[in-house]
This record gives structure tokens, sequence and C-alpha cells, in this order.
């Protein structure tokens, strides 16, 4: 997989195209990407995606946009494990803002891309003011000989899959329906650093996952399974959120005390699965009090992993 953050002045090839911005990259995504890949391998090309870094809605309104589901290495990596062989990486500035509708087709689409064909979600807007809608695709690739495609809503049980769907399930605690929308359960990555060592002071060590987000979609204690330190995924209970006992501040911060582990792993980059929500955050009056709610979480996630509710 090749990553370009640059669109090319005028393309020495075609591509097949796929545009959006794939938070998450769920099953909604995962069938778009699926049908790039279709249509990539029936032209011969190789199946190509634009997405934007940041997320528009953190440069226009940067409070209000939603917490992120996937870092930016998460979501290439998810991309790339998809078939995608070509990530154009567009900064997303206000000029990038300010072009228009016309002047992304004809500088972007067809003359640094040469896009053969092109396959965008069936609510994709772009452009100035967001102007362009898939009526104009369709009129652009009529006029320069390229194939438009709009993917269809991807629906389970009812409702529409999409990362705001996702979002709403994390929030709500339900890990369970996030895992079915996503295909796969919710997920965060990160190295493991030096903490303060709290946890090992209380009898729990735990590993600390650098998070390079200031958002996160839940917050909570959850059972969970962390991969990238054996072949299998490892059993564990994480803690996701702000430490309001130990007044650590706004930035979130992922811990996670492994079952019957015991090995250094400072510097391993890591992944960890979140299964099933065990209990929101609470503030403790004492560490004593906090050691004793940890010891309760670690026998709930001993129980998760050995009920057969856990597949």
């Amino acid at each position: 997989m090749q990553l370009f953050r640059t669109i090319p002045r005028q393309a020495s090839r075609s591509r097949v195209l796929a545009i959006g911005n794939f938070d998450g990259v769920h099953l909604g995504h995962r069938a778009l990407l699926e049908r790039l890949v279709a249509a990539a391998r029936r032209h011969g090309l190789a199946p190509a995606v634009m997405t934007f870094e940041p997320h528009p809605r953190e440069l226009f309104a940067p409070e209000q946009a939603p917490a992120r589901l996937t870092s930016l290495r998460e979501k290439i990596a998810l991309l790339d494990a998809c078939g995608i062989e070509e990530i154009f990486l567009m900064h997303f500035s206000r000029k990038l803002a300010g072009l228009t509708a016309a002047a992304f087709i004809d500088r972007v689409l067809v003359s640094g891309l040469a896009v053969r064909h092109l396959i965008v979600g069936d609510d994709f807007r772009f452009g100035q003011g967001r102007a362009g809608d898939f009526g104009m695709l369709q009129a652009a690739g009529q006029r320069h000989g390229f194939g438009v495609e709009a993917m269809p809503t991807i629906e389970i049980g009812g409702e529409r899959v999409s990362s705001s769907a996702v979002r709403d399930a994390l929030a709500a605690g339900d890990l369970e329906h996030a895992a079915r929308l996503l295909g796969r359960p919710y997920n965060l990555s990160g190295r493991v650093v030096h903490g303060e060592k709290i946890g090992r002071r209380l009898g729990w060590p735990t590993a600390n996952i650098q998070l390079k987000r200031r958002r996160v979609a839940c917050t909570g204690v959850f059972a969970a399974t962390v991969s990238g330190l054996d072949k299998r995924h490892l059993p564990g209970a994480a803690s996701l959120g702000v430490r309001p006992t130990l007044g650590a501040g706004l930035r979130p911060v992922l811990e996670v005390h492994l079952l019957d582990f015991e090995r250094e792993i400072y510097g391993a980059h890591v992944t960890v699965h979140l299964l099933h929500k065990l209990r929101d955050e609470l503030r403790f009056d004492s560490l004593a009090a906090l050691a004793a709610q940890i010891a309760r979480d670690v026998e709930a996630t001993q129980g998760y992993f050995a009920s057969d509710s856990h597949g």
C-alpha cells in the first residue's frame, strides 16, 4: 500500500477511486471498499481511496467535532487490510474547503488522478459550500469518460450503518452493538509507555497505552483483549477515561491490567479490543477504595471470559 499526501498536477496513469472520511471503517465502508476493489479488478487498475486529515468538522467547529473512532494510523491499517493499494491523504484546510466543486472535478479527479471509475456514499457532498453532489459527478463522468457509482445505505436490523451510529452505541456503553456495526470489536491502538506506576503500587499493574487523541468515543471499564504481544489475544480489564480519582486531567488515558501476565512490554505497539462494558468511570475517596474496586473489576472480567456469552 502506498500513501500520497499530494495530488499530481497531471496523472501518469488512471485510477479507480473511492472518496470518504472512512472513520471507523465500519461495515458500510467495507461494503463500499469491496465494490471498489472489484471495480478496480475489472478495469485492471489499482483500488485507490481519497480521505481527509483533519476531519472537516475538526477544522470548522473543533469543539463540536465528534470523537474519532480511529486514529489516522488505525484507519490506514484498516484500509490496507481491505485491499486498498493507494491512499491519497488530503490535508483538509480552508484553501481546500474553498475549492469549487467544478474545480475539484477538473483539477483533482480528471487532471490529477485520471479517474476511470468513482465510488462515493449516497450522501456524498463536496466542493465549496458542499455544492457538489452525485448528480454533478454523473454529469462530469459523462463529459470526461469516467463511471460514477453511489454506494447504497447498508442496514443492520433496520438501522443505517454509519460512523454516527457506532459513536452512539459506544456512548451508550453497548460495545456489542458497536461491534455488530463495525464488523469487529471496537479497538484502540498505541505504544506501551511508562506511567505513574500507581496500579503497580496498588497491586494491580497496568499497561499504559499512549493515545494521541484528546477525545474518545467511550469511557469506562471494560473486559478487553490485547493483540500485538503474543500470537493470541490476551484477556484483561481495561480502563479508558480521565481517571477522576487521580485528578489526571482531561486528556484520556487507556490502561489495561492483563490477566495472568507479567512480562515487561514497554515500547510495544498494541491494540486493545473493548468487548464488554463493566461500569462507568467513578471517583473514589481513597486509593484503598480504588484498589478494592479494581479487584472487583478483575473478578468481573474473569467472569466475562469464563462465561458462555464470550464467543
